[in-house]
């Protein structure tokens, strides 16, 4: 999954201006000559401290961009939000797919949309909360002082919660993806064993998105910028497919599509 950002303010500082559409579907051509999967089309920046955006504002962001990939290729197209007006106007404009940070706890129709469109949904973890957030300029931002009282078995009973949510909308498990939400909510050390222990969210039964890509616990990890944490990357997505990730969600795609090839070369062998 190669990651469009139709925002200002991405974490990543590859976000690209609503009016910059031309840029957009030039990445997107980037993304699928290198071999990409499925296009994640966001509006609005979720990364620690961000200002919240409208629904209508969101909509102009991706729509024109959504309308376009869906008319130019044939790679299936997600919306990456949590507001149920907006996943309806991209699912309408040709996307295929709902990306909910939130897990359909922000909005109580995002599921029914979902279930009345037949499309898959990609449930996440997510405890982020801004009084928990802290920034360092080099670094970025991160979450500090999240307390758990068992990692994996509170995440996989939340992450059960939000499966609940969307069995009561309607939608079968065979259209539910799950995302342990690596970065929002976590700590770095907590980050690092939901990658290492991976396998026991996929021991649920569903299948498994992995979003390691840039995030600041690689940098807090290895005391690196943004701009460098490609390497870092690319050990957690190998390590998440080891332990049972069906899809990996990245910036860097033709890298990763390489490293993908071949850590399941390996472990399929």
């Amino acid at each position: 999954m190669g990651i469009l950002n139709l925002t200002p303010d991405s974490f990543s500082g590859d976000g690209l201006a609503d009016q910059d559409l031309e840029a957009a579907l030039q990445q997107a051509r980037n993304f699928v000559q290198a071999g990409v999967d499925i296009l994640d089309v966001g509006g609005e920046s979720t990364r620690p401290g961000a200002t919240p955006v409208s629904a209508q504002e969101e909509i102009d962001r991706v729509l024109p961009l959504i309308t376009c990939l869906a008319s130019e290729f044939d790679t299936l197209v997600s919306i990456d939000t949590y507001k149920a007006a907006v996943a309806q106007e991209a699912i309408n404009q040709g996307a295929a797919l709902v990306n909910d940070v939130w897990g359909l706890q922000a909005d109580p129709e995002l599921g029914k949309v979902a279930a009345r469109t037949g499309v898959p949904v990609i449930l996440m973890h997510n405890r982020s909360n801004p009084n928990n957030a802290a920034v360092r300029e080099r670094l970025g931002g991160r979450y500090i002082g999240m307390e758990y009282k068992d990692l994996l078995e509170d995440v996989k009973k939340e992450l059960l919660g939000s499966v609940s949510l969307a069995r009561l909308a309607g939608i079968p498990d065979q259209r539910i993806i799950l995302d342990p939400g690596i970065g929002f909510g976590k700590t770095v050390e907590q980050n690092l064993e939901l990658v290492n222990r991976l396998d026991e969210i996929r021991a649920l039964g569903y299948p498994v998105l992995l979003g390691p890509s840039r995030k600041s616990f690689i940098g807090y990890t290895l005391d690196l910028p943004l701009d460098d944490r490609l390497e870092g990357t690319a050990a957690a997505v190998s390590v998440g497919i080891t332990r049972g990730a069906d899809i990996i969600r990245v910036h860097d795609v033709p890298e990763m599509i390489r490293i993908a090839r071949m850590t399941d070369a390996i472990v399929r062998a």
